[in-house]
């Protein structure tokens, strides 16, 4: 196939295609996962859109015409929007009905995990070992898209997912809601088995290159890694996720 006539993976469920029908998806309050919007764009339409793009958060990426038209042959008018299967959640709603509840907040923060494949499969795990929320950057993180869906086996139907644009703002308030951070990082020499993961928690996972932010590593109450036994040093963040939350559910039911 001619690669001017190939298209995105993305299916039409997923796409709002057009400026005017993205203003209209965001005032009825759908979730807008990215809109991309072609370089040097000059509209009265877009003019409208822009206020609503910064007023909401939308990551915004600016591409060429071609990239547009890759992805759909209808009239764009130089505004793609990819809409999100979930519906963000807020957090500190999520912290609060748990401790009313009687319940143990148990949160998981995902530090710029850029591999859908990886933000789908940990989701499952998540939603699996009974994490409330999954908190996600609202820029630098995977799409939460229909193959993120897919890839968490519908998990992100049933497991709130949180975008927030400040992490630093976020793992203060859990601090301050009487939450204890947890690190997973190489970087440290406690291991897993031997820290204290009861009560109220918040995981933090670093992303695929280059592990937890410093600043947010800084924040930590305490930074775990993993014991290693083989010769490769470290693991895929989605394995190394399952094994510290499933550490978690061993140290407050079974201990």
């Amino acid at each position: 196939m001619n690669k001017t006539n190939q298209t995105n993976t993305a299916t039409s469920k997923e796409l709002l295609i057009g400026t005017r029908p993205v203003i209209e998806a965001i005032e009825a309050g759908k979730q807008i996962d990215k809109v991309l919007v072609q370089k040097g764009l000059k509209s009265k339409t877009f003019g409208e859109l822009q206020p609503l793009l910064k007023q909401h958060d939308i990551l915004v990426q600016k591409v060429p015409p071609e990239k547009l038209n890759r992805i759909t042959r209808k009239n764009h008018q130089g505004v793609i929007a990819f809409v999100s299967p979930v519906s963000f959640q807020n957090l500190g709603e999520i912290v609060t009905r748990t401790f009313e509840k009687g319940e143990t907040p148990f949160i998981l923060i995902l530090d710029r995990i850029t591999d859908v494949r990886n933000f789908g499969a940990i989701c499952r795990t998540a939603e699996c070992t009974g994490v409330q929320a999954v908190v996600v950057p609202s820029r630098g993180s995977a799409p939460v898209n229909f193959d993120a869906l897919k890839t968490s086996a519908g998990a992100l139907n049933h497991i709130a997912v949180c975008r927030e644009a400040n992490l630093k703002e976020t793992i203060t308030h859990l601090k301050n809601s009487g939450l204890k951070i947890v690190g997973c990082t190489e970087k440290t020499e406690a291991v897993s088995y031997s820290a204290d993961l009861s009560g109220p928690i918040a995981v933090i996972m670093g992303s695929e290159e280059d592990g937890i932010s410093g600043e947010y590593l800084k924040m930590c109450d305490l930074s775990v890694k993993l014991p290693m036994r083989g010769k490769i040093g470290s693991l895929n963040v989605s394995v190394a996720t399952g094994a510290l939350l499933y550490e978690v559910i061993r140290q407050q039911e079974y201990l």
